[in-house]
C-alpha cells in the first residue's frame, strides 16, 4: 500500500476488539460489498493495509477490524469489509454491535427520540442491522439483527487426535461447527485455551473440503470459518439455556466476545434442535465472562431451507483513537505474526 498514515477509532464488544477504519487511505475495488470482499482478497494494497493494521507491532494475531465501504444501495447506511489476521471475513456480530455503536456516538447518524436507532449496514454475508438502544445521552446496548441463519447438519462424526467428536454445522453469516468441549475432555476455560486452539484448528481442517462446508446459496460464504466449543450450562434460573462458549476462528484466532455471527448460528442450532424456544433468550457467556443475550426474531425460509432471523444483544466500548504512520525506512512493514 501506499506510505499514508491511517487513522482508525477502535472499540471492544465482549472484550473483542474491532478496529474501525472510517475512510480507507487506498481504493478498494468492486459494486456490491460482497463484491469488495472478492476484490480486497487478491488487491495487495487493500491486504497491505489489513495486515499493517493486524499484524504487529500495530496490531496483534487476534485483532479484528473492518473497512468502512459505500453501501449496497441506499437502504443502508454504509457497507463495510471485515478483516482478521488471515484475510476478510463474510459476517461479525460483534463488529456490527461495535460499528452501530460508533455511528450513533460519532455522530454519523442521529440518535432517534425513541431511544432506538436502526443502523443498518451492508457486510458479505447480506444486509444487516445494529439497533442501537440510546438513555440519557448515551448507548446503552445494541441488538445485532442478522441475515437468516439455519442449521446445515447435525451430529457429524469428526476424527482427531483426542478422539472422535460429534460436530454439528450451521449457518449464521458464516458456517461454524458446533462441539461440545466435554466431548474431548475439555471445557471453556482460559486454562484449557491452547488445546482449544489446536483442536478448533484440527477440526476446520477436517471439515473445510466436506459437503457441511458449502454454502447452498452462494459459493462465496463456503467454508468453514470457526469451531464453536461450548459448555451447557443447564438454565438460568429463568427457563432459559445457559451456554459458555469460545469460537476458534480463522487459522487459530480466538474471540474473546460470546462471537455474534457464531451466537446466530448457535441459535438457529438449538431452534432446530428445539431446545430454543421461540419465548426464550440464550444466554450465551465468552471465555473472558462476557455476555451476550440471544433470541428468535422470526422464522423465514432461506436457501431453500427453514431458518431464522436471529437478535444478538451485546454493548461495545469505545477504547482509543489511533494515527498509525508508516516509516519508509521500516524494515518490517507491514508487520509480522507470531502463531
Amino acid at each position: 500500500m501506499a506510505q499514508s498514515d491511517v487513522r482508525t477509532v477502535d472499540y471492544h464488544t465482549g472484550g473483542e476488539p474491532f478496529r474501525i477504519v472510517a475512510e480507507p487511505p487506498v481504493a478498494i475495488g468492486g459494486g456490491a460489498v460482497a463484491e469488495r470482499r472478492v476484490v480486497a482478497i487478491s488487491d495487495p494494497a487493500v491486504d497491505g493495509l489489513r495486515r499493517m493494521l493486524c499484524f504487529e507491532p500495530r496490531g496483534h494475531a487476534d485483532m479484528y477490524g473492518g473497512f468502512i465501504t459505500p453501501p449496497d444501495d441506499d437502504g443502508a447506511l454504509f457497507g463495510v469489509l471485515f478483516w482478521h489476521k488471515d484475510g476478510f471475513s463474510t459476517a461479525c456480530g460483534h463488529g456490527t454491535i461495535a460499528l452501530g455503536t460508533w455511528a450513533v456516538e460519532s455522530g454519523l447518524i442521529e440518535a432517534d427520540s425513541s431511544g432506538v436507532t436502526d443502523v443498518v449496514i451492508d457486510v458479505p454475508s447480506g444486509r444487516v442491522t445494529a439497533r442501537v438502544h440510546t438513555a440519557d445521552g448515551r448507548v446503552s446496548g445494541v441488538d445485532f439483527v442478522n441475515v437468516p441463519s439455519y442449521m446445515i447438519a447435525e451430529n457429524v462424526p469428526v476424527p482427531t487426535t483426542r478422539g472422535e467428536v460429534r460436530a454439528d454445522i450451521a449457518y449464521g453469516g458464516a458456517i461454524y461447527a458446533h462441539v461440545a468441549a466435554s466431548a474431548a475432555g475439555l471445557a471453556v476455560e482460559p486454562r484449557h485455551i491452547d488445546r482449544l486452539i489446536a483442536l478448533g484448528r484440527e477440526i476446520k481442517r477436517t471439515l473445510n473440503d466436506s459437503e457441511h462446508a458449502r454454502h447452498p446459496g452462494d459459493e462465496r460464504l463456503s467454508g468453514i470459518y470457526g469451531t464453536i466449543f461450548y459448555d451447557d450450562l443447564g438454565d438460568d434460573g429463568e427457563g432459559n439455556p445457559h451456554q459458555r462458549n469460545v469460537t476458534i476462528f480463522a487459522d487459530g484466532q480466538v474471540d474473546r466476545s460470546p462471537c455474534g455471527s457464531g451466537t446466530a448460528s448457535r441459535v438457529a442450532m438449538l431452534s432446530a434442535a428445539g431446545r430454543l424456544r421461540d419465548d426464550r433468550r440464550l444466554v450465551h457467556d465468552s471465555i473472558v465472562g462476557s455476555r451476550f443475550h440471544a433470541r428468535v426474531l422470526h422464522h423465514v425460509t432461506a436457501d431453500g431451507r427453514l431458518a431464522v432471523i436471529p437478535v444478538v444483544s451485546g454493548t461495545a466500548h469505545k477504547t482509543g483513537e489511533h494515527l498509525f504512520v508508516v516509516d519508509p525506512a521500516d524494515e518490517l512493514f507491514p508487520g509480522f505474526v507470531l502463531r
